[in-house]
């Protein structure tokens, strides 16, 4: 497996010890580190701002004998890389007799380009202006007889192999016009920016926070390397910071205060950036300046493994604390959803099909906290519990203990004659085939709406994101409701939010039947037994729902390929499932959902509360004729 193919680019950044004012001696450290991320797969490597003779050099700055070192010490880096790209930070003087404090860019052996630094902070603990000019309006071309020919101007970009990067140097970022919105515009998938970031009480968080926010506003991969303790602690101490972050998402960060380095390496999943910055209509249609000139800098390298991690369920958060903020906004979307669709409708009464399974009974809690807004009782709460030929006595007292628990109004309608009597209507031969299964489906939901019309009342669909993604559900049935309050949360979050709700709303009573719901197998009940238990398991014929949600997020959220899902997958649940098993599944997964389209294409309304949906008016299109045998084929080529 080689995960460059799927837009994973290595890459590393590194806080070696600096000897300050000792430029040869810092050209080993660089370059030591340099080989070390590079032996481990890194296309691009970068180091602190002033790496090569240390940031904290003050007057020395303006001392020939220094600068003189570290151009040679420049040159003797650049000769030592290969294939992949280093980027070191060193001064530079132009033959104006202005100083930069310049990023520069080496490969093959020599220097390619060098960015000089925009913003020069100039205030409290710093005196950069004292020593720098603003490279801002840099546009120089260079030609030394050590280094070569290169730019120097703040304004280019660097290509790994297709992969695009730019450089900005420290108070670039922290400036109210950061040239990395340019870079991002100007197409740099990867920032990366050499700094020398004095540690303060609680400046680790802003700065962490400042990374994160700056990836997420421009798309982007953003990487990130502070000076370390090593450098003059006369009045401020440095950390040796290293931070590596994606579209607002953390991917890694070194320890700080380490007096013998430190090294960070990270994936960049490109791939998914691009997809990212083409559906982001804002990104799209931002203006964009003249375009930059771009260098190859390098060759993306083969991953044979990848740095990253995924977890198995990324819709429900892992950490406990965060979960338990993002269980009460999704039950507070959907109850406020509700609330405001019965006022609009002028009605005190949400209808619920309750058959005591999971996403009835989440649908059921949320019309609870609905009514609650509303100041209306649960009494108002018509529930109604159909069994048919497969209800079995479990889910049927499941759902009535639910009702009386919470305080709800319920009725029993027993659709067995009914169904009996449509089925010799039109002549079917009593199978339980698809026909005898829809048929329960659809006298159900033709109930709900006519009780809803007898009492003013508004039908709250139950339905979840997982099922209409593969279409388990009768189409103009269960798939049918005035307003479905589950249809953007997928089935491995139903039971989180089930339990949640158990665990920190409900009480003692409610909690007994809510873990006794959570101890039911999933089932659809439409295909009796003999013995009265459950006849049918959904995730026995459908598949893991686990492995679907897995599929869904990725497909949907990240634009993956078949493919690369598929790799995923293998990494995400290697452990638990053989890779035949999750390609089977997987070809189940792309079958069934380019099959079901027709049914999202004429969903009820429902709230979105999470970046994946399926609404056919706000985030997935699709027409319903769309061919699944090219994804089908691309999965078959992998066996």
């Amino acid at each position: 497996m080689d995960y460059s193919q799927f837009g994973f680019v290595r890459v590393g950044a590194a806080a070696p010890p600096v000897r300050v004012a000792d430029p040869a001696a810092n050209a080993e450290a660089l370059l030591d580190v340099y080989r070390e991320l590079a032996a481990g797969g890194a296309s691009l490597v970068i180091t602190p701002e002033l790496g090569v003779t240390g940031y904290s050099c003050e007057d020395l700055f303006g001392a020939e004998d220094l600068l003189a070192a570290s151009q040679a010490a420049l040159a003797r880096i650049a000769v030592e890389t290969g294939d992949v790209a280093l980027v070191v930070g060193a001064p530079w003087r132009l033959p104006d007799g202005r100083l930069l404090n310049a990023g520069f860019v080496c490969a093959g052996g020599r220097v390619v380009g060098a960015v000089p630094k925009s913003a020069l902070p100039n205030h409290e603990e710093y005196y950069e202006k004292r020593w720098f000019a603003s490279g801002e309006e840099v546009a120089v071309a260079v030609d030394d007889e050590r280094l070569g020919r290169f730019a120097m101007n703040p304004r280019q970009l660097f290509d790994i192999g297709g992969t695009r990067f730019a450089v900005e140097v420290c108070e670039d970022l922290w400036s109210p016009l950061p040239p990395s919105v340019g870079h991002a515009l100007a197409g740099a998938d990867i920032v990366v920016n050499l700094s020398a970031s004095n540690e303060l009480v609680a400046k680790a968080d802003y700065r962490r926070d400042l990374v994160r926010m700056q990836s997420a506003r421009l798309v982007c991969g953003y990487l990130y390397a502070s000076s370390g303790p090593c450098e003059s602690t006369k009045d401020v101490v440095y950390g040796g910071h290293l931070l590596a972050a994606e579209n607002g998402w953390m991917l890694g960060e070194s320890e700080r205060f380490l007096l013998d380095g430190c090294t960070l390496a990270v994936d960049f999943d490109c791939q998914r950036l691009r997809r990212e910055r083409g559906r982001n209509s804002t990104f799209a249609g931002s203006r964009r300046g003249d375009a930059y000139p771009v260098t190859a800098s390098g060759t993306r390298r083969r991953l044979e493994d990848t740095l990253r991690r995924y977890p198995k369920h990324p819709f429900v958060p892992d950490d406990e604390h965060e979960f338990d903020a993002r269980a009460k906004d999704v039950l507070a979307i959907q109850a406020t959803g509700l609330a405001r669709r019965l006022r609009a409708a002028g009605s005190t009464h949400p209808v619920i099909g309750l058959s005591g399974g999971l996403d009835s009974t989440l649908a059921f809690l949320v019309c609870l906290d609905a009514l609650s807004l509303n100041d209306l009782s649960a009494d108002s709460l018509l529930a109604i519990t159909m069994p048919g030929p497969g209800t079995t006595a479990h889910t049927n007292a499941s759902a009535k203990r639910l009702a009386k628990a919470a305080g709800a109004a319920i009725r029993e309608i027993s659709i067995e004659e009914a169904v009996r009597s449509h089925l010799d209507d039109i002549g079917h031969d009593g199978a339980y085939d698809v026909t005898f299964e829809n048929v329960q489906a659809r006298e159900r939901t033709q109930i709900l709406f006519d009780i809803a019309n007898q009492t003013h009342g508004v039908v709250v669909g139950t339905g979840d994101l997982s099922e209409l993604a593969l279409g388990w559900c009768t189409f103009n049935a269960d798939h049918m409701a005035h307003y479905n309050v589950n249809a953007s949360v997928p089935k491995t979050m139903v039971a989180y939010l089930v339990r949640w709700y158990g665990r920190h709303r409900a009480g003692a009573e409610l909690a007994a039947v809510l873990e006794r719901v959570l101890d039911t197998p999933i089932t659809p009940e439409l295909v009796p037994s003999d013995s009265g238990a459950v006849a049918q398991e959904t995730e026995a014929i459908i598949g893991p729902y686990e492995l679907h949600d897995f599929f869904l997020y990725h497909y949907i959220r990240s634009g993956a390929a078949p493919a690369k899902i598929y790799a995923l997958a293998t990494l995400a649940f290697g452990k638990d499932y053989s890779g035949e098993d999750i390609m089977r599944w997987l070809k189940v997964f792309f079958r069934r959902f380019f099959e079901a389209q027709f049914k999202r294409t004429t969903l009820p309304a429902g709230p979105k509360v999470g970046t994946v949906a399926l609404s056919p008016r706000g985030d997935w299109r699709m027409p319903d004729e769309a061919d699944a045998n090219a994804a089908l084929k691309s999965l078959e080529q992998l066996q």
